[in-house]
């Protein structure tokens, strides 16, 4: 692996940080997008289970927000009915849309990253390639005659240009494939949280004061 990155020159090492970035990323989105972190499967029936008769106690609506991204979002409407218990649904259901655009936020974090890495790589793998190709040039027109060119320059500018365009497909390939599949993801979630608060709001409309 060394002597590949060494006969691929120095246009390869923005490919290698790129790679061990996306890398990063990836990881830590898998294990931000949990299903359990982010809308675990009963905490919406829980949610309304608890708060069937009146709303919880600030203690409990605290301990719901830190639950997960979807007990954030449904925290939200049980404070705004505790702080104000006249709310009218329309004002109940724009506390949780923003507690919702925060978390969508949150949620979507980092996936800009991936897709800038997917874009950049491959054009850095041509950079590499373009570079390649000046030191081939380079080499064959140093030696004046035809076929009086360095071989050993010619052959280091043709691993520099072939290198560098493999391994910026083979960054880039992996960190779209990624990005798609936690873009697909995220959108899912975010369709669910919304589903979700639209349900609770209905719900927290029937506990309302007169």
């Amino acid at each position: 692996m060394l002597s590949i990155i060494q006969a691929a020159g120095w246009p390869i090492w923005p490919l290698i940080a790129c790679s061990i970035l996306a890398l990063a990323l990836v990881f830590e989105r898998f294990v931000a997008l949990k299903t359990a972190r982010v809308v675990p499967p009963k905490l919406l029936d829980e949610a309304i289970s608890v708060s069937s008769k009146s709303v919880p106690a600030p203690d409990v609506v605290t301990q719901l927000a830190q639950n997960s991204a979807l007990g954030e979002v449904l925290a939200s409407g049980l404070r705004t009915l505790n702080s104000h218990p006249q709310s009218s649904e329309a004002e109940l259901r724009a506390a949780m849309e923003g507690a919702g655009r925060t978390v969508a936020h949150r949620l979507e974090k980092y996936l800009t990253a991936l897709a800038t890495i997917a874009s950049a790589a491959p054009l850095l793998g041509l950079l590499g390639t373009v570079i390649g190709m000046i030191e081939i040039f380079g080499s064959q027109a140093g030696g004046g005659a035809v076929g009086g060119g360095n071989p050993a320059q010619l052959a280091h500018g043709i691993s520099i240009a072939l290198y560098n365009t493999a391994f910026g497909l083979i960054v880039a390939i992996p960190t779209l494939i990624f990005w798609r599949y936690f873009r697909s993801r995220v959108d899912e979630y975010l369709l669910t949280l919304e589903l979700a608060a639209e349900q609770f709001v209905r719900h927290l409309g029937r506990l309302r004061k007169p």
